[in-house]
């Protein structure tokens, strides 16, 4: 059974998640890479604000292939998530509530979603066709400069992603390995 989120998120909203849940989420999500997210802590440290509305966002780490005819995105697939793991922690401390990516996090960034009671989701590497049937539309936001890693603000529908981390910590990369170990090894 899959679980439906909207966007933006709430603490109260993501509390029962568990590692391993499948979800969809609908709403609206940013896009950005470590390039943004780079941009983004130096508007922090600068004393200025953010080119997007932050508290209880989810951010997409995706570099989108352009839009075929008839389509918001082209293909959309995650990207890994370690590039944003400097940065990520100061988004959470503003109120960032999810990230979509794939790839292991730092013990750091796990700190600050158990603290913040966010979730790390994992979007199906390799299916980005597929993902961007989610996306129905896609707007630049900031940073054009960077061309496929400009920040977008997207909208989307049943928008397929995992938990990965949830806001007790749990960790599937680790806990998923752990079962199958232990059962390849009974």
């Amino acid at each position: 059974m899959e679980i439906k989120l909207q966007t933006p998120f709430t603490k109260e909203a993501l509390k029962d998640l568990k590692a391993g849940d499948n979800c969809l989420i609908s709403g609206y999500l940013y896009t950005g890479r470590d390039a943004a997210h780079k941009r983004f802590v130096e508007l922090v440290e600068q004393g200025k604000d953010l080119p997007i509305d932050i508290e209880g966002a989810c951010i997409f780490y995706v570099g989108p292939t352009p839009a075929r005819e008839g389509k918001a995105l082209g293909s959309a697939g995650p990207t890994t998530s370690y590039r944003m793991d400097s940065y990520t922690p100061q988004l959470l401390d503003l109120g960032l509530m999810g990230m979509i990516g794939k790839g292991k996090r730092d013990q750091e960034v796990i700190d600050k979603i158990k603290e913040h009671g966010a979730v790390y989701f994992a979007a199906i590497g390799g299916a980005g066709a597929l993902i961007s049937d989610s996306i129905k539309t896609a707007e630049i936001i900031c940073y054009e400069d960077l061309g496929a890693e400009a920040v977008r603000k997207i909208y989307v529908e049943d928008f397929p992603v995992t938990v990965v981390i949830d806001p007790q910590g749990n960790n599937l990369y680790e806990e998923g390995r752990d079962a199958y170990l232990k059962e390849r090894n009974k």
